[in-house]
């Protein structure tokens, strides 16, 4: 039986069509995967389907009945409910007045707080959670609260539950003990729509499996009779060819002694032990599906986020950088993945903008002076060519490949050792594309060391001399030399 039907569904912001025509079938007593890289659409038919947002065409059926949602309220009343990533209750309150938040049992007008702890007690034992209803929920790790979330969902009488990466926060025995309650679920006749970037998640818990890229539906597919290597394809795009030939190299260089050493280097939550070494001169891709673990590399190494174990090597010492400005000042650079929020001050000037990570390296007590700002950025203005009349403009004016040019510019006026690229192509036009693309092989031939996270296979064959593949959050091979090809890379993602 059809629980949940999507037809057709579109939704379209100013110069983005966020769905195109999208399908969905939802059945009950099924567990159905939502997949897809970034921008693919998965968040925003999320929330057309839970009442977030209301498409621009298309339409929904519940239960075999017509349904327009205008609100998450009206969607909870259906039958139809939520848990994200970020536990969206109160962690001040305690796990009873979660599970009954503004639908509290009264008594004579007053609430009964007798009747919610006993309810809340029995509805926990469904999902094998014996603890103290009354504490606080903050007082329980994130895969109790998890569950407390979804009880709240099941116990609101939810049919549909959308769970949204709800195992991004656990350990390898949180996920199992979800995975047990998911099932149980599953048999009482409820459908799960089940969104992670796990694919040995996918195929340990799910039935189907939908695809989405660009705003549109690749296809729904059964668990049991796609094979991993096509679903990698379908997200990213490209099908596995008969032959692969890696694409022409430029001239082939010896790599230095070792510049950067990841010994077993683990972030709690985020990262599981992985060893990587990048070489003096030297190019290496970070491969993998969103969510796999290349940005977390960089940001391990760059002293974001900090290690929980291992250790790291640079230039030949141990060192364990606390934060960027350490790293910034033993030689280390790094263009984050999100611009907007990580990159650039949008309403400073280019001339600014470039100069920050300089000034910060020299400290703020040695200033630099207003000359000193402009003739950098007036050589990275000319030298990477961006588009600007110039360096005063601010750069929250300038398109995103502009912006992009801007923030490589920072980091290169720092003259770093070791330049880690997170995705710095992604969101850029076709133009820009191909002169970030040159600037990086420009880069290599000089002799700098990169590290470079990519989405995109062809730039990490056409520039990489190693390719380090992330699955799950770990490292799970290595390839190199003219061994190096779309192919290689695929069947490295997509192996159990």
């Amino acid at each position: 039986m059809t629980l949940l039907s999507l037809t057709k569904v579109e939704k379209n912001y100013p110069g983005v069509k966020a769905l195109d025509g999208v399908d969905f079938q939802l059945r009950a007593g099924e567990i159905h995967a939502l997949l897809g890289e970034n921008g693919a659409g998965k968040s925003t038919l999320v929330k057309v389907m839970t009442g977030a947002l209301q498409g621009d065409g298309g339409s929904m059926s519940y239960l075999g009945e017509p349904l327009k949602l205008k609100s998450t309220a009206q969607a909870q009343s259906v039958g139809i409910s939520t848990v994200y990533q970020e536990v969206n209750l109160l962690p001040n309150l305690s796990v009873a007045q979660n599970l009954y938040l503004g639908r509290e049992p009264k008594k004579f007008g007053l609430i009964d707080w007798k009747r919610i702890y006993r309810q809340s007690r029995e509805v926990l034992k469904r999902f094998a959670l014996d603890i103290d209803v009354s504490k606080p929920l903050s007082g329980y790790s994130v895969a109790v609260q998890q569950l407390v979330a979804i009880a709240r969902g099941v116990d609101m009488s939810a049919k549909v539950l959308v769970l949204d990466e709800p195992t991004a926060s656990l350990d390898s025995g949180e996920v199992e003990q979800l995975f047990g309650v998911m099932r149980e679920l599953k048999a009482k006749g409820i459908g799960i729509v089940f969104i992670t970037h796990f694919l040995d998640q996918v195929y340990a818990v799910c039935d189907r499996i939908t695809v989405l890229r660009n705003g549109t539906l690749v296809g729904e597919f059964e668990t049991a009779k796609l094979p991993r290597e096509q679903l990698v394809g379908h997200m990213l795009g490209k099908e596995l060819q008969a032959q692969s030939h890696r694409a022409p190299q430029r001239e082939s260089r010896a790599a230095g002694e070792p510049l950067l050493e990841m010994e077993a280097v683990a972030v709690r939550g985020s990262l599981q032990e992985t060893s990587l070494t990048v070489n003096r001169g030297e190019a290496v891709g970070l491969a993998g599906l969103l969510g796999s673990g290349r940005s977390e590399v960089c940001r391990a190494v760059f002293g974001v986020d900090k290690k929980s174990s291992g250790k790291l090597k640079f230039a030949g010492s141990e060192r364990s950088f606390r934060q960027p400005a350490e790293a910034i000042a033993a030689g280390l650079a790094l263009c984050p993945e999100d611009r907007k929020s990580s990159g650039i001050v949008g309403p400073l000037s280019i001339r600014e903008n470039i100069a920050l990570a300089l000034q910060a390296r020299r400290g703020w007590w040695r200033p630099m002076s207003r000359a000193e700002q402009q003739q950098l950025a007036d050589k990275f203005i000319a030298e990477l060519q961006i588009a600007t009349p110039d360096a005063e403009k601010p750069i929250e004016q300038l398109s995103g490949g502009n912006q992009q040019k801007v923030i490589l510019a920072r980091w290169l006026a720092t003259e770093p050792q070791l330049l880690l690229l997170d995705e710095p192509t992604r969101g850029v036009d076709i133009g820009a594309h191909a002169e970030i693309l040159k600037l990086i092989k420009k880069l290599c031939s000089e002799g700098m060391s990169l590290l470079v996270t990519s989405s995109e296979l062809e730039e990490l064959v056409a520039f990489s001399d190693r390719v380090a593949v992330m699955r799950d959050r770990r490292k799970v091979a290595e390839i190199e030399g003219e061994d190096i090809s779309e192919n290689t890379i695929m069947r490295a993602i997509a192996e159990a």
